[in-house]
């Protein structure tokens, strides 16, 4: 389990999506459900948008925001807060 303590959005949304890549399920299903390609998916990995896309994709299933906060030692209301900030532009 990776523990981040760190409150900055892109840090929390950087290891949201390390944590889900690390579940091929889980990264086949935001894949899938995004349309973003494996290629896509490296160029744009920092980006504010695709990583507040991938927490709403968390968001959107329950049990994979709190597999995903537990991975990283967060709390699923951090990475809630994380998108906010990312979508606000104040990451």
């Amino acid at each position: 389990m990776t523990r981040s303590n760190d409150s900055d959005p892109l840090v929390l949304s950087l290891a949201a999506l390390a944590a889900t890549l690390g579940d091929e399920r889980r990264a086949q299903r935001f894949l899938d459900l995004t349309g973003i390609g494996t290629d896509e998916l490296r160029a744009r990995a920092g980006e504010p948008e695709l990583l507040a896309a991938l927490l709403r994709f968390l968001e959107g299933h329950e049990p994979d925001l709190l597999a995903v906060a537990e991975a990283i030692g967060s709390k699923p209301a951090d990475l809630v807060e994380a998108r906010h900030s990312l979508e606000e532009g104040r990451a």
